[in-house]
């Protein structure tokens, strides 16, 4: 019986391993790139964690959940996907280091809700507060809104284009941003993505404007 339950727990241990172990050279601005091969031939070149978690087949019940996790944390901030993926295969390879040497999981698990506590205790004082009438209008602050950006799209662009991107970012969100951002959410409708034809990353620009996209007129 001991033996079954010990087994049970390296093998869902393994998976959360494995998966992080997939996706643990995409962390940071040097992370590599994964080339995905469709059924069809189809080439697909990314390093975007959630990206590779909706292409992946998981069929492993552990993984699959925290494959699950992972893409909530997306829909919900829009990135930490790679970074949630890592720091479950960590917490559970750590675990496993105390189970081998007999301490029960269940000291483990309530562990994690003392450091989920404190966690949260953490960022409750940490975070800056936006919402109050006398306090300055998130989208005025270039400079948070510039770093918040910048630190998304390290991860997913070269340095020199991520910062470029960034500031043009930050520039259509404080042109089409509401007078106040807490209560109502950005109506992304108002930004458009022109993709042009012979054109490098490099080349990319914010205009505060309309931008027709047509060849010359007779």
């Amino acid at each position: 019986e001991e033996r079954r339950k010990d087994a049970a727990l390296q093998v869902n241990i393994a998976a959360a391993n494995g998966l992080q172990n997939v996706l643990k050279s995409n962390l940071g601005p040097r992370g590599t790139l994964k080339m995905l091969v469709g059924g069809a031939g189809q080439i697909k070149l990314t390093k975007d964690g959630c990206v590779l978690l909706h292409e992946m087949q998981i069929q492993h019940p552990t993984a699959s959940l925290i494959a699950r996790t992972a893409t909530a944390q997306d829909e919900i901030t829009g990135d930490g996907t790679t970074s949630t993926v890592l720091l479950c295969g960590e917490l559970l390879k750590q675990a496993h280091r105390y189970t081998s040497e007999g301490l029960h999981p269940r000291v483990i698990a309530d562990g994690f809700d003392i450091a989920r506590d404190a966690t949260l205790e953490f960022l409750d004082g940490f975070k800056r507060d936006f919402s109050g009438e006398d306090s300055p209008r998130v989208q005025d602050d270039r400079e948070l809104l510039r770093c918040l950006a910048s630190t998304s799209l390290k991860t997913k662009l070269e340095a020199d284009l991520s910062e470029k991107i960034a500031d043009a970012v930050v520039s259509a969100i404080q042109c089409v941003a509401p007078e106040d951002a807490t209560e109502s959410p950005v109506d992304l409708n108002m930004v458009e993505i022109m993709t042009m034809q012979r054109k490098l990353g490099t080349d990319s620009r914010f205009v505060n404007g309309l931008a027709p996209d047509h060849g010359g007129r007779h």
